[in-house]
């Protein structure tokens, strides 16, 4: 039986009145909560017969009661989903859905019609979908869509056992003590919300408090308003968060510039990109209790995070207990023993995860990350450079909201930087790149750089949690690029 189900269903039976889903509005208990779970699951089951067996329900809606109860039902039926973000384009949402061999698809209603259910006060629309059948691993009980550099994303499949022993290792991890309110900033579409945080609080007994994206002021997640976060977050007396590198800097800026504070927060993990130690440094003295780590799809969103318990600036903590973590002679991480089943539709996973990511493992068993494999540059000097390392230290920088760096075969490094500010003074970024080069050996050092508009996520700029798509960048970029490459140095 599935983790987190049991405990839902323990917790029912121990302490019934103990709140297990609320909004600003509503509580559900873990009574409530596993007796609506089972109601939606028999719901579910009337259209079994459009059902292929072994084929996933696709569920597109955002954050709230709905999807997290939608996401336990297809637990309980045993019925495979695939969670598409709101943030997907048609042609991607199309992508996913055939490539996967969706046969159906849950959304919000728009209107009266056939197909429709009702979950947590929150009207739903079931269609059919017209896909031709994939064949998935056996034993899929979630398929989630990567967004790499360059071409299509592929379906990372995943057991439920799969994804609760990520989850069953956190709460081990970070001790049950810390299950307070959870509120999620990220879409739960994302595997990362979606296990670690959704699967976590309710393994350990807390409480996951659901607000919609424009109450929280991410209604853009890649351009918040940082005041309504800040507020959300005070008003709401969040104890844990789960953020990206970009929400961090958001979060810290608001704390910095109006005074704000969250005391009630005591913990807040931190994944998705590399992490500058001055913006954790910056962290520690605000007060805020932030906590790196590091994960992938394919290993079911986190391998190792830095705990309360166990800590260590520049590196992204301890490997989860579940998991082994080992370094290749070529530097590359690869994690076992058996993370993931396999892509839909394509080849099977048998064993460890070579991630691609390049790094190690000190005397104390903490994991470093040094880069990316793919993206190293190597220099006209011959210089190994990792360019998260550089971004990094440049996004420290209170002026630069985004950047990526460049300089394959090229005498020094340039940046695309996008400045937080859209009228933002020429000399302010200078100013901003020269205090990030004083943390950087010259070799590494960003000599000539370009200001542009942020990256636009619609236009294939960004990954779906916020990374930028290097090669998208520097081809729309390549002009400047090549004139760098005939600068003197």
């Amino acid at each position: 039986m599935s983790l987190v189900l049991a405990a839902i269903d323990t917790y029912a039976a121990a302490t019934p009145e103990a709140i297990a889903l609320s909004t600003p509005s509503a509580t559900w208990t873990y009574a409530q909560l596993r007796e609506v779970v089972n109601r939606t699951a028999s719901a579910l089951f009337a259209f079994a017969p459009l059902v292929r067996p072994g084929a996933p329900v696709a569920v597109r809606l955002p954050n709230g009661l709905a999807w997290v109860i939608l996401d336990l039902a297809l637990i309980r039926l045993g019925w495979p989903s695939l969670p598409l973000p709101g943030f997907f384009t048609p042609a991607q949402r199309d992508h996913a859905l055939a490539d996967a061999g969706a046969t159906l698809l849950i959304e919000a209603a728009d209107g009266q019609g056939e197909g429709r259910i009702v979950v947590a006060d929150t009207p739903l629309v079931v269609t059919p979908c017209l896909t031709a059948p994939v064949p998935l691993p056996e034993g899929t009980a979630k398929i989630t869509y990567t967004s790499g550099s360059t071409g299509q994303p592929k379906g990372v499949c995943l057991s439920q056992a799969q994804m609760e022993a990520v989850a069953a290792s956190l709460v081990e991890a970070i001790g049950a003590d810390y299950a307070g309110r959870h509120l999620p900033l990220l879409p739960l579409s994302i595997l990362l919300e979606n296990v670690a945080g959704l699967y976590t609080t309710l393994i350990s007994g807390g409480r996951y408090h659901v607000l919609p994206a424009a109450a929280l002021g991410l209604d853009n997640p890649f351009r918040p308003d940082l005041a309504a976060l800040a507020g959300a977050i005070a008003a709401e007396e969040a104890t844990s968060l789960i953020v990206v590198p970009e929400l961090l800097r958001a979060l810290l800026m608001v704390m910095t510039f109006t005074g704000a504070r969250f005391p009630k927060l005591n913990l807040v993990a931190i994944g998705g990109a590399k992490v500058s130690s001055q913006l954790l440094s910056q962290a520690d003295a605000l007060g805020l209790p932030v906590y790196e780590g590091y994960g992938l799809s394919e290993c079911a969103s986190v391998v190792a995070l830095n705990t309360p318990a166990a800590r260590k600036v520049g590196a992204v903590g301890r490997p989860l207990s579940h998991l082994t973590v080992e370094i290749a002679a070529d530097g590359e991480i690869v994690v076992g023993p058996h993370p993931f089943l396999g892509y839909a539709g394509g080849e099977l996973n048998a064993g460890a995860v070579r991630t691609g990511d390049l790094g190690g493992l000190d005397p104390d068993g903490f994991l470093r990350i040094e880069g990316r494999r793919g993206n190293t540059i190597i220099t006209a000097f011959g210089r190994n450079v990792a360019p998260e390392w550089v971004e990094s230290e440049l996004l420290a920088q209170p002026e630069i909201r985004q950047v990526v760096v460049f300089g394959e075969a090229q005498a020094t490094l340039g940046a695309l930087i996008v400045p937080l500010l859209p009228d933002m003074d020429e000399a302010a970024i200078a100013q901003a790149v020269a205090r990030a080069n004083q943390a950087l050996p010259d070799y590494a050092q960003v000599k000539r750089w370009q200001v542009r508009a942020p990256f636009d996520p619609a236009a294939g700029e960004l990954t779906n949690n916020g990374r930028p798509r290097r090669a998208v960048l520097l081809s729309r970029h390549n002009d400047f690029i090549q004139a760098s490459q005939q600068e003197p140095t």
